[in-house]
């Protein structure tokens, strides 16, 4: 189901569209997508959590956006294809994950540099 999600970076708030996911959705993710047809992908966790995430058959690279319960950004990272391993520096409740496409690399742009000032 696509909804809009609002989050903070540094007192600024941004909004995207994202596809939230369910139980199965979650195991997937962005595994075996096309990179161009890909949307953002909100993973909801419900508690605090600091599980580590993969992009093992995800073709292209993302960007994984971190939200703690206030849905302020606790960490940014970009996601290389075939990473085993990749965790959040802060506990989180919910994980964005933008893929690099032409669609939304304005946005994934202004999120790191955004970040990078924290």
């Amino acid at each position: 189901m696509d909804k809009k999600i609002y989050f903070n970076i540094a007192g600024k708030k941004h909004i995207i569209n994202v596809k939230e996911l369910s139980f199965f959705g979650k195991a997937l993710g962005l595994m075996f997508s096309s990179k161009e047809r890909a949307k953002p992908l909100l993973f909801n966790f419900y508690d605090l959590s600091k599980e580590s995430i993969h992009s093992l058959f995800v073709f292209y690279s993302f960007l994984a956006v971190w939200l703690d319960n206030t849905d302020s950004v606790v960490d940014v990272r970009i996601v290389k294809p075939w990473k085993f391993s990749i965790k959040p520096k802060e506990k989180f409740v919910k994980l964005i994950e933008i893929p690099f496409n032409k669609k939304y690399s304005e946005l994934i742009d202004v999120i790191v540099e955004e970040f990078r000032k924290i």
